[in-house]
């Protein structure tokens, strides 16, 4: 998340998923009404909120409107709610009441929808009702608009999650399973601005497909001449550093000079941490929890009541 970005003066930054993890044990626990994790993409947000939830929350993902969200509040209503990557909700006026109202500090929230009635009488949910679900917002962006927007960031516990590079490989060690792909990773960790997890799973379908894995986990953290000195390093059929300058030259990425410029940037200060995988082949989904999208429960609603329309 970027430094500059607007935050609540009470925000706690996390810099480690054991931290994290106890945070959200903590709402898994049912000690937090409402707990916000903002930060950047990939870093393993949700799945660190779905391995302590399971089933037992229900998700709202992405797409969602405030409409949809009131009707699922309804319909899973006492249930803990998972808002995930629900970036600029916030910043919808019938986004923000909704979310406030979710996020009350009392055990029993109220909440309405007062437009749009007759259309909600037709369905059969109410204009009003209460429920006990507590709530935890997901998402990469976040930022103080208004007063209102203020009054949500006050009710709960606001974290910025931002693990060093380093910290994301180690928790990728937890589940990830192609041991070379992981090691290439570990060898240019030192590259990575901004580190994801998405990284090792995106080199693991270019390598099943039989396409230059290396070269996309290198197009992560680097570009122009720096990318092909390192793609060049990476290419086991170049086995020289004779042949591979000459290929650098060849490629119009530059001279000699700039060859060995790039070269040494690319080197590590530290030798990359050595971590055994313990898995060692891709996990099965059959016992994944489900995750719901707003869609699969606008279709319900649509069994049920018939055609929603835009609500």
């Amino acid at each position: 998340m970027a430094k500059s970005q607007s935050l609540p003066p009470h925000a706690v930054r996390v810099a480690t998923y054991v931290e994290l993890e106890q945070y959200v044990r903590a709402f898994a626990d049912g000690h937090l009404n409402l707990l916000m994790i903002f930060g950047p993409p990939g870093v393993g947000k949700s799945r660190c909120v779905r391995h302590a939830l399971g089933n037992r929350a229900h998700w709202i993902t992405s797409q969602a409107t405030p409409f949809g969200i009131y009707l699922t509040t309804y319909e899973h209503r006492h249930e803990p709610l998972v808002l995930d990557d629900v970036d600029g909700l916030y910043a919808d006026r019938s986004g923000i009441r909704l979310l406030k109202a979710l996020a009350q500090t009392e055990r029993t929230k109220g909440l309405s929808w007062l437009s749009d009635a007759p259309t909600l009488e037709r369905r059969g949910i109410p204009r009003q009702f209460t429920t006990t679900s507590r709530v935890v917002l997901v998402g990469n962006a976040w930022k103080t608009l208004n007063a209102d927007v203020a009054a949500l960031e006050d009710r709960g516990h606001f974290l910025v999650f931002e693990p060093s590079p380093l910290e994301v490989h180690r928790q990728a060690a937890r589940w990830f399973w192609d041991q070379e792909i992981f090691d290439f990773v570990a060898a240019h960790l030192h590259l990575f601005g901004q580190h994801s997890s998405r990284a090792y799973h995106n080199a693991w379908e270019l390598k099943q497909a039989g396409l230059n894995w290396r070269q996309g986990v290198l197009s992560r953290c680097l570009q122009g001449p720096a990318l092909e000195v390192a793609r060049l390093k990476a290419d086991r059929t170049l086995t020289t550093e004779a042949a591979r300058i000459r290929a650098f030259v060849r490629s119009g990425a530059g001279c000699r000079a700039s060859y060995f410029r790039h070269a040494q940037k690319l080197r590590p200060v530290e030798k990359p941490p050595k971590i055994q995988l313990t898995q060692t082949s891709p996990p099965s989904d059959e016992h994944a929890p489900k995750e719901a999208t707003h869609m699969d429960h606008l279709d319900g609603l649509r069994r049920r009541f018939g055609s929603l329309g835009n609500g």
